[in-house]
């Protein structure tokens, strides 16, 4: 379980992204992999997995 916060989220289209605590990286998140509503500068835990493009952020809770 990884720890973020997300850095940007549209409501509108339902994704956004998370910056990860740890490495700094930054992973997209869409809607569907969210267990809690999130917005921008909110605290989440996270896993990861692959995506079309990389790694995607799913599980998403609010901390």
């Amino acid at each position: 379980m990884n720890k973020g916060t997300v850095k940007f989220f549209n409501d509108t289209k339902g994704f956004g992204f998370i910056k990860d605590a740890e490495s700094t990286k930054e992973y997209f998140v869409h809607v569907s992999g969210c267990k809690d509503e999130i917005q921008e500068n909110d605290e989440v835990t996270f896993d990861l997995e692959e995506g079309k493009k990389g790694l995607n952020a799913v599980n998403v809770k609010l901390v």
